[in-house]
């Protein structure tokens, strides 16, 4: 089996261990030897694992180790993913062995699929992009790099969703807009028009309530 080690050890970090030991009921494939966080002290021990230390000791991991980042703000994990530089790391794809994928379905490298998800044909998703539990992605969907969507979100076809952007719990699109770089679209939100970059979007339908950072 091969070592894997979770960074952040909050609540989607138990959930991608959960992923990981059902990924394994059904193929051994991943030894989970533990978290690194930079919020817990090595030793701690969460969901069963130990906390083995943090982005500092994972920059300095001297063995070959895939890694996967559960942090569910898209841009706190691109740039934690943007320090830590060490050739001995690789980020595999996790996809739990429940969830439906279509023809032409390209995955980036540290992408989790959780369980419920259906995505289906001729869609491209970015490096370490999140699709929690039970979400929907139509044909020819874009999903940029570091991504969130979080549970029962629904994505319709030829949608394209830039980078860092995070698609709250219900959250639906129609067909055909596309939703800027760093956008946050709330709760139960649903996307009829295209809405753009750094902002805020929420309500039915999606309507821009401030600019991000500001």
């Amino acid at each position: 089996m091969n070592k894997i080690a979770i960074f952040g050890a909050g609540g989607l970090g138990r959930e991608v261990a959960m992923l990981i030991e059902q990924i394994n009921s059904k193929k051994l494939t991943w030894d989970l030897i533990g978290f690194f966080d930079d919020g817990l002290a090595t030793g701690d021990e969460v969901f069963g694992y130990k906390v083995i230390g943090n982005a500092d000791d994972l920059k300095k991991h001297k063995s070959a180790l895939s890694v996967v980042f559960a942090i569910g703000e898209p841009t706190i994990k691109q740039r934690i993913i943007s320090v830590i530089h060490n050739p001995n790391l690789n980020y595999p794809v996790l996809i739990h062995p429940g969830a439906v994928l279509g023809k032409d379905v390209v995955i980036g490298e540290g992408t989790i699929i959780m369980a419920g998800n259906i995505i289906t044909v001729n869609v491209k998703i970015g490096k370490h992009v999140l699709l929690s539990s039970a979400c929907t992605v139509g044909h020819d969907v874009t999903l940029g790099a570091c991504t969130a969507v979080m549970p029962g979100a629904n994505i319709s076809g030829n949608v394209e969703i830039g980078q860092c952007v995070y698609l709250g719990v219900g959250a639906k699109t129609i067909q055909q807009v596309k939703i800027g770089t760093n956008a946050i679209v709330g709760a139960g939100a649903v996307v009829i028009n295209s809405i753009p970059p750094d902002c805020t979007a929420v309500g039915v339908p999606a309507k821009v309530i401030k600019k991000n950072n500001q």
